[in-house]
């Protein structure tokens, strides 16, 4: 599903140039948020790598993106022909960070709903050894701000029938702020993931809990965006409501009894990379 970036070889520095935490940023009309989230991942984590994926936002964002990777180090971009969805831009985002030897890989909004500062903690975690670590809304410390009653429902009705008909173990399965291992990743096998849009949420905690590999859940405060418009919808939410209907009638669950993963802050249970400010070429969606 995912099909490896171009060779970038000619434009690259050596491989180590990309550090252990690589830190995936997806965009689509953010040109009014992607600095100020680049300026506070920065401050929060100064040695990760940020990869900003952008989806020829027409609003400009991966011109923005381009001038931020020139003007700091240890920033790429990943450019796609078009808005090909979420789950799409993060398997591309997550192969790429792969092939140039990350170990831990993150999820972040950039938006600002997803707090920086919050990164440290979810990484101790992932050091650990949990291999996916999920910042959640819906555990205790966790908290929603700035949503509609009607948004806050739906997400609520959607992890937790997501949860029952899954046997996921978690809480907020759809979280977009995440950290996953290397090694999580390559045993999911992201080419076996189908989801294209938020469903790819869901759809990798399944595999993770499938696999047996550690997860836990970190609390977390989610803030609503300031800037631009969501691109959340009742038919994204439907969408999601259907694949999990899908999926388990697939026979695609996790453990029927117990918990996932090893307990951690939350209540879950027991190539070379292309130079700073040059643009790594994606592929076409199929």
């Amino acid at each position: 599903m995912f099909p490896h970036p171009l060779d970038l070889s000619e434009q690259s520095p050596t491989a180590h140039a990309v550090p252990p935490v690589v830190v995936i940023v997806p965009t689509y009309n953010e040109a009014e948020n992607i600095q100020a989230a680049c300026e506070r991942l920065r401050r929060a984590v100064p040695t990760a790598g940020i990869l900003i994926v952008d989806d020829n936002s027409p609003d400009g964002t991966g011109v923005i993106a381009d001038r931020l990777a020139a003007e700091g180090s240890l920033t790429w971009v990943l450019h796609r022909p078009g808005k090909g969805g979420l789950g799409r831009a993060y398997g591309e985002g997550m192969t790429w960070a792969l092939d140039h030897g990350a170990r831990f890989l993150v999820e972040i909004d950039a938006d600002g709903s997803h707090d920086p500062a919050a990164l440290p903690a979810l990484l101790d975690e992932a050091r650990r050894g949990t291999d996916l670590v999920i910042g959640s809304r819906y555990v205790p410390g966790g908290t929603t701000r700035g949503w509609s009653p009607w948004r806050l429902a739906l997400s609520r009705l959607g992890n937790t029938y997501a949860r029952a008909l899954l046997r996921l173990g978690v809480h907020d399965a759809t979280s977009g702020y995440r950290v996953y291992s290397a090694r999580a990743l390559r045993q999911i096998q992201l080419a076996t993931v189908s989801s294209r849009g938020y469903c790819f949420q869901i759809e990798m905690t399944l595999a993770a809990v499938a696999a047996g590999l550690p997860v836990s859940e970190v609390p977390i405060e989610f803030t609503e965006r300031q800037h631009g418009s969501s691109k959340m919808s009742w038919a994204v939410g439907l969408e999601a409501l259907w694949n999990v209907t899908r999926w388990r009638l697939a026979g695609r669950s996790g453990p029927s009894r117990g918990e996932v993963g090893r307990p951690g802050p939350g209540p879950c249970g027991p190539p070379a990379a292309p130079a700073p400010g040059r643009r790594a070429a994606a592929t076409t969606d199929a």
